[in-house]
């Protein structure tokens, strides 16, 4: 049964298809300007994981974990030639382990909440500051 834009899904794969993708994508660019806001995940503020809850609910994937390194454990991973929108860029920012996440939307770009200060952004990946600190994409599973 396929899920419906809004609600949880029931009886099927959980991996999100393309369509679910897509709406990931278009809900976290709907974002774009929010304030970032610690543990945030409305549209009143948000941190990274709590955008990635925030557009995959949108899209009929409640309940994903509020933490950048077990989000990564909830995906496989895969190629940057096989981004589609709405995947998942994982980031080291400091130090070997996960600590940020972004949400593909395509032309190398991806959208997150970053840091206190600074709303929500669409920022390519290929970026001086973003590019050396990518660890890998992820797809939901």
């Amino acid at each position: 049964m396929p899920s419906s834009a809004t609600g949880p899904r029931h009886g099927a794969s959980p991996a999100p298809n393309r369509a679910e993708l897509r709406r990931v994508a278009h809900t976290a660019q709907a974002m774009i300007g929010a304030p970032y806001r610690y543990g945030g995940s409305t549209p009143r503020g948000f941190d990274c994981s709590g955008l990635v809850i925030y557009s995959y609910a949108r899209a009929g994937f409640p309940g994903l974990p509020h933490s950048a390194r077990v989000l990564e454990r909830r995906t496989r991973p895969i190629r940057i030639s096989e981004l589609q929108l709405g995947d998942l860029l994982f980031f080291r920012l400091d130090g070997k382990k996960t600590t940020h996440v972004g949400i593909y939307v395509g032309d190398r770009a991806f959208v997150h909440a970053s840091s206190q200060g600074k709303p929500v952004e669409r920022v390519s990946f290929d970026h001086v500051y973003w590019g050396p600190r990518l660890k890998r994409a992820g797809r939901i599973e």
